[in-house]
């Protein structure tokens, strides 16, 4: 799967329904030698106009994720947000 597909997809917490972002407003921490994701950053607080008042982050390990769609990312994490 490219980068590309994965934009744009919201990400859903199956634990607690919440809608935490979207991929396009994350970061992706990648391993440098294997070019496999290992964390997404997600931003915990948006501001006005989708600014961030807040630069603290929430990072998700990639081995929670539980399943791509075709317009969401469901995530297993029982991490405070």
């Amino acid at each position: 799967m490219n980068l590309s597909e994965i934009a744009g997809k919201e990400i859903v917490n199956l634990v607690t329904g919440e809608r935490l972002g979207v991929i396009g407003e994350c970061d992706l921490i990648l391993d440098e030698t294997t070019g496999d994701i290992l964390a997404l950053l997600i931003p915990k607080e948006r501001g006005f106009f989708g600014i961030r008042k807040d630069k603290s982050v929430l990072e998700v390990p990639w081995r929670s994720v539980r399943k791509i769609g075709n317009d969401m990312i469901i995530i297993e994490y029982d991490g405070i947000y």
